[in-house]
C-alpha cells in the first residue's frame, strides 16, 4: 500500500512538474525569475504558475458603501435585462461586466437623469484620478503603466459627465475597469464626445435615459479574401485594443412610451463634419457583432422609434 501511494504522489507531482517545464518551454523563458516569461519578446511578470496544489483566490469586492441603496439602485438600472452575465461589477451609478482576457468591460450599463447628468457645483472632475480597480484580480486587472507612452487616450465607457449626482460617482468612472484604450484626438475627444454630450441631451425630453457601452473587436478581410480578427495590445498586462465601439440607447419619455438607438464608431479619427447619424445601425446588428442582448425587456408595443423611424 504504501509503495503504491508513493508511486501516485511520484505521478502526481511529476506530471504537475512535467506540465509546467512544457509551459515554460513552450513560452520561452527570458529571465531565471520563477515569475517572468517572454511573449513576443517583453517579459511579463508575475504570471498565473500551473498550480500543483492550492488555489487563487477571487477578486476582493469593491466596496460600494455610501448613503445610497447600491441594490436598489442596481435595479433600476438594469430593469430592462443584463446583456451578459459575465464578471458582474456594480458600482453606485453604474454597472459593468468585465472582460479578464482583454483587460477591458464587455459592457457598461448606465441609467441617466436630468438630475444625474446636470452641472453640480459639488462635483469637480479635475479631483478625480485614474485608478486601477482593486475588485479584479491582479492577474486581469488594467493599469496606469499599460496606458503610459501607448499613444492611446484611457476613454471612459460610462462617461464621466453622466454622473454628476455625486463626487463618488464621478470619482468610480475613473477606475480602469470602466477604461479602453482610444484613439485621442478625432476621437475620443472629438466624436466620441459628440456622441456622449447627444446622448445627455436625450435628457432633457426623456427623463429616463438607459445607455449601454462596449468594445467591439471587428474582422477584416485582407488581400488573400480570408477575413481575420487582428487588434493590438498596449503595455505588460496587453490590454487589447478595440478596433470599434457600441452604444445602444433606450430612452423613456413621460407616458413611457420608449425610442431605441444604436452605434457602431471606429477606434480611429474621424472627421469632425461626419454626422453621428452615419453611425446609426441596427440594433440586431450589434447584438451579433458583440454576442450580447440588448433590453429585452422593453415592452416592443411601447418602442416607438428605433434609430428615429417609426418602429
Amino acid at each position: 500500500m504504501a509503495s503504491r501511494l508513493g508511486i501516485k504522489a511520484f505521478l502526481t507531482f511529476g506530471a504537475g512538474w512535467f506540465a509546467n517545464s512544457a509551459f515554460n518551454e513552450y513560452v520561452g523563458r527570458k529571465s531565471k525569475s520563477p515569475e517572468s516569461l517572454v511573449i513576443d519578446g517583453r517579459i511579463v511578470d508575475k504570471r498565473p504558475a500551473l498550480p500543483l496544489f492550492g488555489v487563487v483566490s477571487a477578486a476582493t469586492p469593491y466596496d460600494t458603501s455610501s448613503g445610497t441603496d447600491v441594490a436598489s439602485r442596481v435595479g433600476q438600472i438594469m430593469q430592462f435585462g443584463f446583456p451578459s452575465l459575465d464578471n458582474i461589477r456594480s458600482f453606485d451609478d453604474y454597472v459593468l461586466s468585465y472582460d479578464r482576457r482583454n483587460r477591458v468591460a464587455n459592457w457598461v450599463f448606465e441609467h441617466l437623469t436630468p438630475d444625474g447628468v446636470k452641472h453640480n457645483e459639488a462635483v469637480d472632475r479635475s479631483k478625480c484620478d485614474f485608478k486601477e480597480d482593486l475588485s479584479i484580480h491582479p492577474y486581469f486587472r488594467s493599469t496606469n503603466d499599460d496606458y503610459k507612452g501607448s499613444g492611446y487616450d484611457r476613454g471612459h465607457l460610462a462617461a464621466a459627465g453622466n454622473h454628476k449626482g455625486h463626487q463618488k460617482h464621478c470619482e468610480q468612472t475613473f477606475l480602469l475597469s470602466n477604461m479602453a484604450p482610444q484613439v485621442g484626438r478625432g476621437f475620443n475627444r472629438d466624436s466620441w464626445n459628440r456622441l456622449e454630450r447627444h446622448v445627455r441631451k436625450l435628457t432633457k425630453t426623456h427623463p429616463n435615459v438607459y445607455v449601454c457601452t462596449g468594445p467591439l473587436y471587428l474582422s477584416q478581410k485582407e488581400a488573400n479574401g480570408k477575413s481575420y480578427v487582428k487588434y493590438e495590445v498596449i503595455g505588460k498586462n496587453m490590454v487589447a485594443v478595440p478596433t470599434h465601439f457600441f452604444k445602444v440607447v433606450v430612452a423613456e419619455d413621460a407616458n413611457k412610451n420608449f425610442m431605441m438607438e444604436s452605434y457602431v464608431m471606429p477606434n480611429s479619427v474621424i472627421s469632425d463634419d461626419t454626422p453621428l447619424t452615419s453611425f446609426m445601425v441596427k440594433p440586431e446588428l450589434v447584438e451579433k457583432l458583440s454576442g450580447l442582448l440588448f433590453f429585452d425587456r422593453v415592452s416592443r408595443d411601447k418602442l416607438q422609434f428605433i434609430n428615429g423611424k417609426k418602429a
